[in-house]
């Protein structure tokens, strides 16, 4: 009977008391999503810095760039983040592969997501971080890289594995990235005994230059393309060359 009351009252309200009233209804709301944008402390996102978490893992975080970067201590590579929207307010750091890295609360609150710590692990700013841009080698320093990773991945799998590279000097640091990164990947899946088996035909790496990054797998040849306009994120991630050997199985 009181809803009913309510609305046989808001009926005889004048045609113009209802539009002044939604009318106020929306300025209320643009200027509560207008706050929200400008201040709400989840709009702040963490500081450049070196982290560490509370199953023992530390990590920098790099904010310098164009993209948020991350590399855990002694690891050698650096994951490419990509921020989205969480429930709640939350922000959420993948990498290329689709992989959660990292969770930011509205708060300021951070979670860190491993293999030790799949579930996640609260992680705290422990002081400032070095930059983490892409290496860069003199010619003969590169070709000692690409003979040492070359020898690993051949001792490891047990037959020659060549490794190509054609790139200038712009896309230089990047193609030692994913040099680094695409034989670690190698490596890993070599030590899986379940999935050792999608090298059965690997016989060459091939790193060159291109318009946009991509890493393919076909006959044999793992091939990755660096593209230097891209920046940072100009080169695939050792997820993303796992995915190029599991996804033939």
């Amino acid at each position: 009977m009181a809803i009913a009351l309510a609305a046989a009252a808001l009926s005889l309200l004048p045609v113009a008391s209802q539009a002044q009233a939604q009318t106020r209804g929306n300025v209320q709301a643009e200027q509560t999503e207008a706050l929200r944008n400008r201040g709400a402390p989840g709009r702040t996102p963490p500081p450049t810095g070196r982290y560490v978490a509370e199953s023992g893992e530390a990590f920098i975080l790099d904010r310098s760039g164009q993209r948020p970067l991350l590399r855990f201590d002694r690891r050698d590579e650096t994951w490419v983040l990509r921020p989205t929207a969480a429930p709640r307010g939350d922000v959420i750091y993948r990498n290329d592969a689709g992989d959660q890295l990292l969770r930011v609360t509205p708060g300021g609150g951070m979670t860190v997501y491993t293999a030790r710590a799949p579930g996640g692990s609260p992680a705290s700013f422990s002081g400032p971080g070095e930059s983490l841009s892409p290496p860069t080698l003199g010619p003969t320093q590169l070709f000692q890289l690409m003979a040492r990773r070359s020898a690993m991945m051949s001792q490891t799998i047990g037959r020659l594995i060549e490794i190509n590279l054609d790139t200038d000097g712009q896309g230089e640091g990047l193609a030692v990235e994913a040099l680094i990164l695409s034989t670690d990947a190698v490596l890993r899946i070599a030590r899986s005994p379940t999935s050792r088996s999608a090298l059965d035909g690997l016989r060459s790496i091939t790193i060159v230059e291109g318009a946009r990054a991509s890493v393919t797998y076909a006959r044999g040849d793992l091939r990755i393309v660096v593209a230097p306009a891209q920046g940072v994120a100009g080169r695939p991630s050792s997820a993303r060359v796992i995915q190029a050997f599991l996804s033939r199985r």
